[in-house]
């Protein structure tokens, strides 16, 4: 059987990679081997981005229910807002609510007063 040599399948691979890693620096933009590894570790920080991404909005959004709850009344908090609204039944989430605060205050005013009755 005759020799095959990998070289159209191989340089497309290659140039695969080097397209994933453009724009990294120094030699993890150029050099086969070295992109390969910092193309792996890109794949793992993206991975671990998308679950850190989660957390951080959440925590924004708790932050601003409780500078909202603050401009209301001084005394009310994040923690017996939160608790009152799974007393009374309202089935809004902290994303909705955030929105509300910054966006309609007076409807999140309401919001409020309805919890704290």
């Amino acid at each position: 059987m005759s020799r095959v040599k990998t070289g159209t399948v191989r340089r497309r691979a290659h140039k695969r990679i080097l397209a994933r890693t453009k724009g990294f620096r120094m030699t993890k933009n150029r050099l086969v081997k070295v992109a390969i590894e910092a193309d792996l570790h890109a794949g793992q920080y993206a991975y671990h981005g998308r679950k850190l991404r989660k957390r951080d909005f959440r925590s924004l959004w708790i932050t601003r229910l409780s500078t909202a709850l603050k401009n209301i009344d001084e005394k009310l908090n994040y923690s017996s807002f939160i608790k009152s609204l799974k007393n009374k039944n309202v089935i809004l989430d902290r994303k909705v609510l955030a929105d509300i605060a910054v966006n309609d205050y007076s409807a999140f005013k309401k919001i409020v007063e309805f919890v704290q009755k």
